[in-house]
């Protein structure tokens, strides 16, 4: 059974920090490409950063570059987002997933106060 728990959210103020953490099972972690997403209040769930096995290709969304570092720790099955430089449209849950077995872990809400 798939599992993917995401961690490390919280509230911070427009400039701050957060990493966020999500650590899969069930599954053969290093194999796969892993993904974070996001979705605000009333928007669509859109991708915000992409990694593949081994980290040797990296894809972020133009709003994030610059700014988010997607990273992964295969011995610990697990993937990270540093956020920096928050502003408060990066106010979301994010979601951590893995594409090709379409599955989500619960999210973990972000949110940048003005």
């Amino acid at each position: 059974q798939v599992q993917l728990v995401e961690s490390g959210g919280g509230l911070v103020q427009s400039g701050g920090s957060l990493r966020l953490s999500c650590v899969g099972s069930g599954f053969a972690f290093s194999m796969f490409t892993m993904r974070w997403n996001r979705q605000a209040p009333g928007r669509e769930r859109e991708v915000v950063a992409v990694i593949t096995p081994t980290g040797d290709h990296l894809h972020y969304e133009d709003f994030v570059k610059g700014r988010f570092t997607i990273s992964r720790d295969d011995a610990r099955n697990t993937v990270y987002l540093l956020m920096n430089n928050l502003k408060p449209e990066d106010t979301a849950v994010y979601y951590c997933e893995v594409p090709t077995l379409n599955e989500r872990g619960q999210g973990t809400q972000v949110t940048v106060s003005s």
